[in-house]
């Protein structure tokens, strides 16, 4: 989870000088790999996310080891999302964050650098 924190730092541009917490200064960062994500305990049975249909009774939860089997990449863009702020700026920052299950992307001509994390 280190990283995930570390994505949102880098989002929000909380690493420049110039940070504003007003200001959305942040970088685009492109994750690789999200489906080799690894937990500690048992989270993989016990955590559920949870939405809903909009109907009566339209409560819908999927345990994390079902969504990470179907949809890798929304772990990851869920759980930053709950580091940003909660405003119309935090859904700005969240559209720079680009997640893809396997080892290629589409974002090669960007010539993005890969980052190296302080632990």
């Amino acid at each position: 989870m280190r990283t995930i924190r570390f994505s949102a730092h880098r989002l929000r541009g909380k690493h420049k000088p110039e940070f504003a917490p007003h200001m959305d200064n942040g970088d685009v960062i492109v994750v690789v790999n999200c489906e080799k994500i690894k937990v500690t305990g048992a989270k993989l049975e016990k955590k559920k996310y949870y939405h809903h249909s909009g109907y009566v009774g339209g409560l819908r939860e999927i345990t994390l080891d079902k969504l990470l089997a179907e949809k890798p990449a929304d772990v990851l863009m869920h759980a930053v999302r709950g580091m940003l702020p909660k405003n119309r700026l935090g859904r700005a920052m969240l559209k720079k964050l680009k997640v893809y299950a396997g080892p290629t992307h589409p974002h090669t001509a960007q010539g993005p650098k890969p980052l190296s994390f302080p632990y």
